[in-house]
Protein backbone atom coordinates (compact mmCIF):
# COMPACT_ATOMS: atom_id res chain seq x y z
CA UNK A 1 0.00 0.00 0.00
CA UNK A 2 1.27 3.55 -0.59
CA UNK A 3 1.58 5.66 2.37
CA UNK A 4 0.46 9.12 2.17
CA UNK A 5 2.02 11.78 4.65
CA UNK A 6 2.78 15.38 5.22
CA UNK A 7 5.94 17.42 5.54
CA UNK A 8 5.29 19.44 8.64
CA UNK A 9 6.89 22.01 7.50
CA UNK A 10 2.58 23.07 6.00
CA UNK A 11 2.64 23.33 9.97
CA UNK A 12 5.87 25.59 9.90
CA UNK A 13 4.39 27.98 12.68
CA UNK A 14 3.09 25.35 14.83
CA UNK A 15 4.91 23.02 17.15
CA UNK A 16 6.25 19.37 15.72
CA UNK A 17 2.98 17.94 18.61
CA UNK A 18 0.20 20.10 17.14
CA UNK A 19 1.59 18.90 13.66
CA UNK A 20 1.84 15.50 14.03
CA UNK A 21 -1.47 15.28 15.98
CA UNK A 22 -3.37 17.21 12.85
CA UNK A 23 -1.87 15.28 10.11
CA UNK A 24 -3.10 12.09 11.76
CA UNK A 25 -6.42 13.41 12.49
CA UNK A 26 -6.76 14.70 8.73
CA UNK A 27 -6.17 10.50 7.50
CA UNK A 28 -2.54 10.44 6.70
CA UNK A 29 -0.50 7.59 7.53
CA UNK A 30 2.76 9.36 8.40
CA UNK A 31 4.66 12.89 8.32
CA UNK A 32 7.78 13.80 6.58
CA UNK A 33 9.76 15.91 9.22
CA UNK A 34 11.31 19.05 8.30
CA UNK A 35 14.28 19.83 9.75
CA UNK A 36 15.11 22.62 7.16
CA UNK A 37 17.83 25.31 8.69
CA UNK A 38 16.09 28.70 8.44
CA UNK A 39 12.85 27.48 7.64
CA UNK A 40 11.46 24.94 9.41
CA UNK A 41 12.92 22.80 11.94
CA UNK A 42 10.55 20.89 13.48
CA UNK A 43 13.79 18.10 13.90
CA UNK A 44 16.15 20.49 15.50
CA UNK A 45 19.52 18.11 13.80
CA UNK A 46 22.40 20.11 16.36
CA UNK A 47 20.07 18.91 19.06
CA UNK A 48 18.47 15.65 17.94
CA UNK A 49 19.12 13.13 20.66
CA UNK A 50 17.23 15.55 22.59
CA UNK A 51 14.21 15.06 20.81
CA UNK A 52 14.24 11.77 19.37
CA UNK A 53 12.24 10.12 22.91
CA UNK A 54 9.36 12.48 22.32
CA UNK A 55 9.28 12.33 18.36
CA UNK A 56 8.85 8.92 18.76
CA UNK A 57 5.94 9.12 21.43
CA UNK A 58 4.38 11.55 19.46
CA UNK A 59 4.06 9.52 16.83
CA UNK A 60 3.03 6.44 18.82
CA UNK A 61 -0.03 8.57 20.62
CA UNK A 62 -1.20 9.52 17.36
CA UNK A 63 -1.20 6.27 15.57
CA UNK A 64 1.04 7.37 12.50
CA UNK A 65 4.92 6.68 11.27
CA UNK A 66 7.61 9.07 10.25
CA UNK A 67 8.28 8.31 6.58
CA UNK A 68 10.98 10.22 5.47
CA UNK A 69 13.21 13.95 6.90
CA UNK A 70 13.25 16.48 4.68
CA UNK A 71 16.76 18.44 5.42
CA UNK A 72 17.25 20.05 1.86
CA UNK A 73 21.29 21.25 2.37
CA UNK A 74 24.06 19.37 0.97
CA UNK A 75 26.01 20.15 4.23
CA UNK A 76 28.08 16.76 4.58
CA UNK A 77 28.52 17.52 8.50
CA UNK A 78 24.65 18.59 8.64
CA UNK A 79 23.48 15.40 6.74
CA UNK A 80 25.81 12.98 8.92
CA UNK A 81 23.37 14.56 11.91
CA UNK A 82 20.42 13.65 9.47
CA UNK A 83 21.60 10.55 8.86
CA UNK A 84 22.30 9.27 12.69
CA UNK A 85 18.63 10.52 13.77
CA UNK A 86 16.92 8.91 11.39
CA UNK A 87 18.69 5.75 12.42
CA UNK A 88 17.94 6.28 15.69
CA UNK A 89 14.08 7.60 15.37
CA UNK A 90 13.53 4.79 12.34
CA UNK A 91 13.35 7.42 9.60
CA UNK A 92 14.13 5.07 6.09
CA UNK A 93 14.28 8.22 3.82
CA UNK A 94 16.16 11.82 4.06
CA UNK A 95 15.27 14.48 0.95
CA UNK A 96 17.49 16.91 -0.19
CA UNK A 97 17.71 19.33 -3.04
CA UNK A 98 20.33 19.15 -5.88
CA UNK A 99 22.25 22.52 -5.40
CA UNK A 100 23.97 24.52 -8.02
CA UNK A 101 22.40 26.23 -11.33
CA UNK A 102 20.69 25.14 -14.26
CA UNK A 103 22.95 24.17 -17.56
CA UNK A 104 25.74 25.19 -16.14
CA UNK A 105 27.44 21.83 -16.45
CA UNK A 106 30.31 22.09 -14.02
CA UNK A 107 27.63 22.71 -11.20
CA UNK A 108 25.58 19.23 -12.84
CA UNK A 109 28.98 17.20 -12.46
CA UNK A 110 29.94 18.88 -9.12
CA UNK A 111 26.51 17.97 -8.24
CA UNK A 112 25.99 14.12 -8.73
CA UNK A 113 29.48 13.90 -7.17
CA UNK A 114 28.40 15.29 -4.30
CA UNK A 115 25.20 12.79 -4.19
CA UNK A 116 27.01 9.92 -5.03
CA UNK A 117 29.54 10.42 -1.70
CA UNK A 118 26.57 11.57 0.66
CA UNK A 119 24.70 8.61 -0.46
CA UNK A 120 27.18 5.90 0.18
CA UNK A 121 27.05 8.20 3.52
CA UNK A 122 23.34 7.33 4.22
CA UNK A 123 23.57 3.65 3.13
CA UNK A 124 26.27 2.91 6.31
CA UNK A 125 23.59 4.36 8.50
CA UNK A 126 21.05 1.98 6.61
CA UNK A 127 19.06 5.26 5.17
CA UNK A 128 18.16 6.33 1.59
CA UNK A 129 19.13 9.97 0.79
CA UNK A 130 17.07 10.76 -1.92
CA UNK A 131 17.27 14.12 -4.37
CA UNK A 132 14.63 15.93 -6.41
CA UNK A 133 14.61 17.69 -9.79
CA UNK A 134 13.92 21.26 -8.79
CA UNK A 135 14.01 24.14 -10.64
CA UNK A 136 16.83 26.54 -11.18
CA UNK A 137 18.97 24.09 -9.69
CA UNK A 138 21.56 21.66 -11.64
CA UNK A 139 19.39 18.54 -11.81
CA UNK A 140 15.98 20.59 -12.74
CA UNK A 141 14.25 18.16 -15.28
CA UNK A 142 14.57 14.43 -16.33
CA UNK A 143 17.52 14.85 -18.40
CA UNK A 144 19.27 15.89 -15.85
CA UNK A 145 17.89 13.33 -13.39
CA UNK A 146 18.99 10.50 -15.64
CA UNK A 147 22.35 11.89 -15.71
CA UNK A 148 22.52 11.52 -11.71
CA UNK A 149 20.99 8.36 -11.82
CA UNK A 150 23.28 6.51 -14.48
CA UNK A 151 26.11 8.00 -12.62
CA UNK A 152 25.22 7.07 -9.25
CA UNK A 153 25.04 2.98 -8.28
CA UNK A 154 24.70 3.56 -4.76
CA UNK A 155 22.02 1.69 -2.41
CA UNK A 156 21.80 4.51 -0.41
CA UNK A 157 20.43 6.69 -3.22
CA UNK A 158 16.67 7.57 -4.88
CA UNK A 159 14.82 9.84 -6.86
CA UNK A 160 12.41 12.00 -4.82
CA UNK A 161 9.78 12.63 -7.75
CA UNK A 162 8.20 15.76 -7.09
CA UNK A 163 5.37 16.45 -10.03
CA UNK A 164 5.44 20.30 -9.31
CA UNK A 165 8.88 21.05 -10.51
CA UNK A 166 8.91 19.09 -13.06
CA UNK A 167 5.69 20.39 -14.62
CA UNK A 168 7.09 23.87 -13.83
CA UNK A 169 10.35 22.88 -15.78
CA UNK A 170 8.00 22.28 -19.04
CA UNK A 171 7.44 18.98 -18.56
CA UNK A 172 4.25 16.52 -17.91
CA UNK A 173 4.68 14.96 -15.06
CA UNK A 174 2.64 11.61 -15.72
CA UNK A 175 4.83 11.34 -18.95
CA UNK A 176 8.52 12.11 -17.36
CA UNK A 177 7.34 9.43 -14.43
CA UNK A 178 7.91 6.14 -16.32
CA UNK A 179 11.23 7.29 -17.46
CA UNK A 180 12.97 7.73 -13.64
CA UNK A 181 10.30 5.09 -11.88
CA UNK A 182 12.69 2.63 -11.11
CA UNK A 183 15.06 4.45 -9.00
CA UNK A 184 11.78 6.76 -6.74
CA UNK A 185 12.21 6.06 -3.61
CA UNK A 186 10.04 9.02 -2.15
CA UNK A 187 7.63 11.80 -3.65
CA UNK A 188 7.06 14.95 -2.87
CA UNK A 189 3.62 16.11 -4.24
CA UNK A 190 1.55 19.27 -4.63
CA UNK A 191 -0.21 21.09 -7.13
CA UNK A 192 -0.09 24.60 -8.96
CA UNK A 193 -1.46 26.85 -11.50
CA UNK A 194 0.59 27.16 -14.40
CA UNK A 195 4.69 27.04 -14.96
CA UNK A 196 6.32 29.82 -13.24
CA UNK A 197 9.11 29.73 -11.35
CA UNK A 198 7.31 29.26 -7.59
CA UNK A 199 3.98 26.92 -6.67
CA UNK A 200 1.97 29.67 -5.84
CA UNK A 201 0.03 30.62 -2.48
CA UNK A 202 -0.73 27.56 0.08
CA UNK A 203 -4.52 26.83 -1.48
CA UNK A 204 -3.36 26.36 -5.11
CA UNK A 205 -0.34 24.11 -3.71
CA UNK A 206 -3.62 21.51 -2.65
CA UNK A 207 -4.05 18.35 -4.48
CA UNK A 208 -6.18 18.84 -7.14
CA UNK A 209 -6.95 22.76 -7.18
CA UNK A 210 -4.20 23.18 -9.80
CA UNK A 211 -3.09 22.45 -13.55
CA UNK A 212 -1.25 19.89 -12.79
CA UNK A 213 -2.91 15.49 -13.88
CA UNK A 214 -2.32 14.79 -10.72
CA UNK A 215 -4.58 11.56 -11.00
CA UNK A 216 -2.85 10.23 -14.41
CA UNK A 217 0.06 10.47 -11.99
CA UNK A 218 -1.23 8.54 -9.72
CA UNK A 219 -1.68 6.18 -12.23
CA UNK A 220 1.48 5.69 -13.19
CA UNK A 221 2.54 4.82 -9.71
CA UNK A 222 0.28 2.37 -9.04
CA UNK A 223 0.43 0.67 -12.60
CA UNK A 224 4.94 1.22 -11.52
CA UNK A 225 3.92 -0.89 -8.59
CA UNK A 226 5.84 1.83 -6.52
CA UNK A 227 4.68 1.27 -2.91
CA UNK A 228 7.00 4.08 -0.97
CA UNK A 229 5.42 7.26 0.32
CA UNK A 230 3.77 10.36 -1.12
CA UNK A 231 4.13 13.13 1.20
CA UNK A 232 2.48 16.75 0.83
CA UNK A 233 5.03 19.68 0.43
CA UNK A 234 3.39 22.93 0.79
CA UNK A 235 5.36 25.60 1.39
CA UNK A 236 4.71 29.17 2.07
CA UNK A 237 2.49 28.48 4.94
CA UNK A 238 4.07 31.34 7.67
CA UNK A 239 1.14 33.16 8.97
CA UNK A 240 -1.58 30.82 8.00
CA UNK A 241 -4.18 30.04 10.42
CA UNK A 242 -3.91 26.30 11.90
CA UNK A 243 -7.56 25.58 10.36
CA UNK A 244 -6.46 27.45 7.22
CA UNK A 245 -2.85 25.02 6.93
CA UNK A 246 -5.44 21.99 7.92
CA UNK A 247 -7.64 22.52 5.84
CA UNK A 248 -4.92 22.17 2.68
CA UNK A 249 -3.49 18.95 3.91
CA UNK A 250 -7.78 17.50 4.53
CA UNK A 251 -8.14 18.50 1.03
CA UNK A 252 -5.34 16.96 -0.26
CA UNK A 253 -5.57 13.57 1.66
CA UNK A 254 -8.76 13.72 0.39
CA UNK A 255 -8.17 13.89 -3.04
CA UNK A 256 -4.99 11.46 -3.06
CA UNK A 257 -6.56 8.74 -1.22
CA UNK A 258 -9.57 8.61 -3.44
CA UNK A 259 -7.56 8.43 -6.80
CA UNK A 260 -5.15 5.93 -5.40
CA UNK A 261 -8.52 3.64 -3.62
CA UNK A 262 -9.94 4.01 -7.25
CA UNK A 263 -6.14 2.93 -8.42
CA UNK A 264 -6.43 -0.70 -5.96
CA UNK A 265 -3.35 1.02 -4.24
CA UNK A 266 -4.47 1.96 -0.86
CA UNK A 267 -7.34 0.38 1.48
CA UNK A 268 -9.83 2.18 4.12
CA UNK A 269 -8.29 2.09 7.59
CA UNK A 270 -11.29 0.38 8.63
CA UNK A 271 -10.10 -2.53 6.10
CA UNK A 272 -6.67 -2.81 7.00
CA UNK A 273 -7.34 -3.07 10.72
CA UNK A 274 -10.46 -5.87 9.58
CA UNK A 275 -7.59 -7.42 7.93
CA UNK A 276 -5.04 -7.30 10.74
CA UNK A 277 -7.26 -8.56 12.60
CA UNK A 278 -8.39 -11.69 10.57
Amino acid sequence: MIKLGVNSVLFKDFDVETAVRHIAQCGYDGVELSAIQGMCEHLVLDSWQEQAEELKRIAADNGISYLSMEVASLDEARLTKAFEAAKAIGIPVVNVGPGGKSNDEADLSQSIATLSHLSELAASYGVTLCVKAHVGNAIYNTPTTLRAMDAIDSEGFGIDMDPSHVYRAGENPEEALPQVLSRVRHVHIRDCKGRSSGPGPIGQQACGRGDIDLAAYCKVLVDGRYDGPVCLEVIGANGHSLAEVAIVAAESYGYLNGCLRALGARASKDDALQSQNG
